[in-house]
């Protein structure tokens, strides 16, 4: 088996993929979510996802090569460790380098976060070029794919729960807030105001940045991914299809590239 970890901002999303000789094969038999925690050691980490595969029957010792992207890159160590100490194996981080082949139009590449080049690997994999890819996590990320598959940039935003949390912490005397999706724009109290507010507006700054995109490249698919996306795509008709597993596929794909170069 596989072990593909998405090592984010809020959450560290693991995947566990079957494989066919050396090949990893797509969709994941399991995925498991659990809390970023940067104060936590590789051996607390280690006890939550133990328990996963121990609650979910699989066996840890099954596991051939373990690949991550992480955006947490003080944490690295931290999960490398994890890895030897619990699983006895070598980690293959998703970055610049090691992309899946993935071609870089833009000056400063080697800063493109690992979630965002496993997102774009994904994309490319599975519609070619001219795409745009919407991560829905902690912040809300647009990456974007010419008509020759180059990864040519794209834009950062706060995330919905980020917004959210700002709002209350800059105001006095808003309470903590529930994002839902509201029946009505006009809300009748606090919190209906605001949750009209965050999920409404959030879908617009989406829409506009999306239309401000499509002026600028020709564009045939745009797909959502992350944690919120489920949540928020479908006010959002200019996304056709949602991929929530696009970036542990990406880890999975570029994983499967560098492993065949070396074969």
């Amino acid at each position: 088996m596989f072990l593909a970890l998405d090592v984010g901002n809020t959450n560290v999303t693991v995947g566990l993929f079957n494989m066919e000789s050396a090949k990893v094969l797509p969709n994941p038999l399991k995925v498991w979510r659990m809390s970023t925690i940067k104060r936590h050691t590789s051996d607390e980490y280690a006890m939550v996802l133990m328990n996963m595969f121990s609650y979910s029957g699989f066996d840890v010792k099954k596991v051939r090569y373990v690949a991550i992207a992480s955006v947490i890159l003080s944490s690295n160590f931290i999960f490398e460790e994890l890895i030897k100490k619990y699983f006895k194996k070598d980690v293959f981080f998703v970055n610049y380098e090691n992309s899946g082949d993935l071609v870089f139009a833009v000056a400063n590449f080697k800063k493109v976060g690992a979630d965002r080049i496993a997102n774009a690997v994904g994309a490319y994999s599975i519609y070619g070029g001219e795409c745009i890819v919407v991560d829905f996590g902690t912040t809300t990320t647009f990456d974007c794919l010419n008509s020759k598959g180059e990864y040519i940039g794209g834009a950062i935003v706060p995330g919905l729960i980020i917004s959210l949390e700002a709002l209350r912490l800059r105001t006095d005397q808003l309470p903590q807030i529930e994002i839902r999706r509201p029946l009505k724009s006009i809300g009748t109290d606090t919190v209906k105001c605001i949750q009209s507010g965050i999920y409404f507006g959030y879908i617009g700054l989406v829409k506009e940045i999306l239309t401000r995109m499509k002026k600028e490249i020709k564009v045939k698919h745009v797909i959502a991914t992350g944690g919120l996306s489920e949540f928020i795509s479908c006010e959002i008709n200019e996304i056709d299809a949602i991929l929530p597993n696009l970036t542990l596929e990406g880890i999975r794909i570029a994983w499967n590239k560098n492993h065949r170069r070396k074969c």
